[in-house]
């Protein structure tokens, strides 16, 4: 189910807690969310539909891919950039990488390590800051 997207920046600063197996509801939401908001964003985080825990969408060049409880345990090659989110108006500056290798849960909650670079490494990187409460 589509939701609306959380503007609160007091929500959007908490924390979110670990995914489990019952919140595939709320992952389902984040894809019809984010498929419904296509036009203007890339990523969305489940804070932004109003729910405090750790999962991610993200457009993979073209490809939709959901993570659960992601989390980077390798970075390289950092740069400057700004950002736009369709939580917060404006753009802001910020410091990315190039290169990053997440460990995550899949759909099933199976562990998986994969590294991402580019536009997707910085699309993972700006959702897991909403993960972590930092507003961008």
């Amino acid at each position: 189910m589509v939701k609306d997207i959380v503007h609160d920046p007091i929500f959007l600063a908490q924390k979110s807690l670990p995914a489990e197996p019952c919140d595939m509801q709320t992952a389902q939401d984040l894809l019809d969310t984010l498929e419904a908001n296509r036009e203007g964003c890339v990523g969305m985080a489940a804070n932004m539909i109003g729910v405090l825990k750790r999962i991610i969408v993200f457009d993979n060049e073209g490809k939709i891919e959901l993570m659960f409880n992601p989390e980077i345990i390798k970075k390289s090659e950092s740069y400057e950039t700004e950002e736009g989110c369709l939580s917060l108006s404006g753009v802001r500056k910020t410091t990315r990488y190039k290169k990053i290798k997440v460990q995550y849960q899949n759909k099933d909650f199976q562990t998986r390590l994969k590294t991402y670079t580019g536009f997707t490494a910085q699309i993972i990187q700006h959702e897991l800051d909403h993960c972590n409460g930092i507003l961008i």
